[in-house]
């Protein structure tokens, strides 16, 4: 994999205030390639970044990751929808084109 490709990824995935949240997708709208792309970067070299900040279009993480972010939203005060658990991504979302 591009070593750029891999910077730019994780430089913004750094970007990403803590309590919120931003896509796959979205990151890939600017850093170039496409969600599975991103995630295969999340996943090789995600680890030191805050890659719980980091969801599938609908939200979710994969079931793998869930106990591990929960806690991480809690701490960070991320919204959560009506205390089930799952983001509210509507409020949580953070939009990388526009670092806003």
């Amino acid at each position: 994999m591009d070593e750029g490709y891999v910077e730019r990824v994780l430089e913004l995935v750094e970007q990403i205030p803590p309590g919120r949240v931003t896509t796959y997708g979205a990151i890939a709208e600017v850093a170039g390639g496409g969600p599975r792309q991103v995630g295969s970067v999340m996943a090789r070299y995600g680890g030191p970044v805050p890659w719980w900040r980091v969801v599938r279009a609908d939200g979710t993480l994969p079931p793998s990751h869930d106990d591990r972010a929960r806690a991480e939203y809690l701490a960070e005060g991320t919204p959560l929808r009506n205390g089930n658990g799952s983001l509210d991504l509507r409020r949580a979302y953070w939009d990388p084109a526009t670092r806003s």
